[in-house]
């Protein structure tokens, strides 16, 4: 009898690991079901080729310019800041094919450059390209 009871002992010295296994499994799937998964929201950016000649653009397209110091100029003259999409519309209405390009200072705001595509796009322009200025 002994014997029997010797190989059962060194049998039942490993541990089971059976519920251990369940409670990882478990905590994995309440993971997964209360993860966030967070959508990151961003600007749909057209950049002109390179190829393209800046000045057959410039009369094709409606350029706005952002100054150093966050000023927008729109065909060489500045524009108040609350009348970018008037501009825009009534350029927009002479050519309504025209793309709309922004050529932002590099020392300008991303505000004042975000604020002049909301303003295209509020104008009824889609097609909305940043350029280097």
């Amino acid at each position: 009898m002994r014997r029997i009871t010797d190989r059962q002992a060194e049998e039942n010295d490993e541990p089971d690991l059976t519920p251990m296994l369940d409670v990882v499994f478990i905590m994995l799937i309440f993971f997964i079901v209360t993860a966030t998964f967070v959508k990151e929201l961003g600007l749909d950016v057209n950049s002109p080729d390179k190829n393209q000649n800046v000045k057959d653009a410039d009369k094709q397209s409606i350029v706005i310019q952002i100054t150093n110091r966050d000023r927008i100029r729109i065909r060489n003259r500045d524009v108040d800041f609350r009348a970018v999409r008037a501009n825009i519309e009534r350029l927009h209405a002479e050519n309504p094919e025209a793309p709309v390009v922004v050529q932002p200072h590099p020392d300008s705001r991303t505000e004042t450059m975000v604020h002049v595509m909301d303003a295209a796009r509020q104008a009824g322009v889609y097609n909305v390209s940043i350029a280097a200025s």
